[in-house]
């Protein structure tokens, strides 16, 4: 066998078991709070985290990453296209499990200090903690008010407070649906034990 044949397939069989991250990628079972927690112990670890110090339930923060990034770890908006083939950059700078913007997260960072990154789910956690725990100071949303939080996060909390989601009927059944999967979340954590 050539050198150049067992480099080749070395190289392979590297690339197979490396690849990617396991937070690139989306949990199985998107449906079964349980089974995330089962597949990604670090998400419940990390949100537990976050509820202890922001006081935002676990249940609260897993539906509104599940309506982020579906809980994939790099997620970012499509691109734009002019022409339909010529690409324009993203349609905004939301990157992460939380889908922070540039802004915000700066933000975020300014008042928070340290080095932290949208694509880990522990400061991904603790970001959506800060944002909904200001939220709640400044707006009066609980924080286990799963629907208006995920409006005030969307929507910014200057936009939710002008009621600009009132002009978008799509936005406010995604809230709702954000809502009843919190309360869906909550029911299946109490029963695995959480």
């Amino acid at each position: 066998m050539s050198r150049f044949l067992r480099a080749g397939l070395l190289l392979l069989l590297l690339a197979s078991c490396g690849g990617g991250k396991a937070s690139f990628t989306a949990p199985r079972e998107l449906d079964n709070a349980c089974a995330i927690v089962r597949e990604r112990p670090q998400y419940l670890r990390a949100m537990k985290a976050t509820e202890r110090k922001w006081g935002v339930p676990v249940h609260v923060q897993m539906a509104s990453i599940h309506q982020e990034s579906k809980f994939i770890g790099n997620a970012q908006t499509p691109h734009r296209w002019a022409l339909g083939v010529i690409p324009m950059g993203r349609q905004s700078t939301a990157y992460g499990y939380s889908q922070a913007l540039n802004g915000t997260w700066e933000e975020y960072l300014a008042s928070q200090g340290g080095r932290r990154k949208r694509d880990q789910i522990a400061d991904a956690t603790d970001f959506m903690g800060w944002y909904m725990s200001e939220t709640e100071r400044r707006l009066g949303i609980p924080k286990t008010d799963a629907e208006n939080q995920y409006l005030a996060y969307h929507e910014g909390r200057s936009g939710y407070a002008r009621q600009s989601y009132l002009a978008k009927p799509w936005l406010v059944d995604v809230a709702k649906r954000v809502g009843t999967r919190s309360e869906m979340y909550r029911s299946q954590l109490e029963g695995c034990g959480r």
